[in-house]
């Protein structure tokens, strides 16, 4: 079996537990390589793994989702929502085949007569327009043609279900399970007390186009950044092809939102 293998922080790069990892998979017969850019991931991989938090995951898909290569992320940071699990939990499970593969859905995100050095035009969380000046920014939306009164706020964004608890969460968006086919529209600190997040099927265009009152804004997909001028229309819609994550047989969503989150902690929800 060939593995690619991802690191992002310097860090992290020769951490003893990354380097036994990556030897118990050798002595396991495993054929290694790192991952050093796009276009780099080699005809037969089985899959890549991720080592660092959620940046890092999503990192790691800008090179190699494209190519249909399926990502296991490996937490090493904080939170670890995409890159769920723990580095005792691998060797075993990609040894001995306890892995499946599950599939994300993705944004493309395509900007009106606006030429972007370096652009990749897809998102796995979310895409949003924000204000680059302490003025309110107003967005224009529109669902599939039809507009949305205007956003008075600090921005707006368009999340994937996979993405509701990353950016999206933090404004006050719903959580959705990652097999939801939806997409989520939710202002950022919005200044409409008559505007709420809105969930639309994942198979609708949105089109949005911010007003700032000088200068302008930034456009973000995921965590990659670009100023872009006012009155940039961008248009979000589902991308052709997933994301394909592997999933350890101990990954569960549920348990995930009670252990990061602490989500339903309370005093009465304990076990006599």
């Amino acid at each position: 079996m060939k593995i690619g293998y991802y690191i992002k922080k310097e860090t992290l790069k020769g951490d003893v537990r990354i380097e036994n990892l990556l030897a118990s998979l050798k002595a396991g017969g495993v054929d290694l390589y790192e991952i050093l850019s796009s276009g780099s991931c080699q005809e037969g991989t089985a899959m890549v793994l991720s080592f660092g938090g959620d940046g890092t995951f999503l990192s790691a898909a800008h090179r190699v989702c494209e190519a249909g290569v399926p990502i296991l992320g490996i937490n090493f940071g904080r939170m670890g929502f995409l890159a769920a699990n723990s580095p005792d939990d691998a060797v075993e499970a990609i040894l001995n085949g306890k892995w499946g593969v599950e599939e994300l859905d993705m944004l493309k995100v395509e900007c009106e007569d606006v030429d972007i050095p370096g652009f990749w035009p897809y998102a796995i969380n979310e895409v949003s327009l924000h204000r680059d000046t302490p003025a309110m920014l107003g967005v224009d939306v529109k669902v599939n043609g039809n507009p949305l009164p205007t956003y008075w706020s600090d921005g707006l964004l368009v999340a994937t279900s996979a993405g509701s608890t990353a950016y999206s969460l933090s404004a006050g968006g719903p959580i959705c399970l990652p097999a939801a086919s939806v997409l989520i529209i939710t202002p950022v600190a919005p200044h409409n007390l008559n505007l709420r997040p809105l969930v639309v099927p994942k198979d609708a265009t949105v089109e949005l186009c911010g007003k700032p009152r000088s200068g302008s804004m930034v456009l973000s997909l995921d965590n990659r950044s670009y100023r872009v001028p006012c009155g940039t229309v961008v248009h979000a819609c589902a991308a052709p092809f997933p994301l394909r994550r592997v999933s350890l047989g101990k990954s569960n969503f549920i348990d995930a939102l009670k252990s990061r989150f602490f989500w339903g902690q309370d005093v009465r929800n304990t076990v006599d």
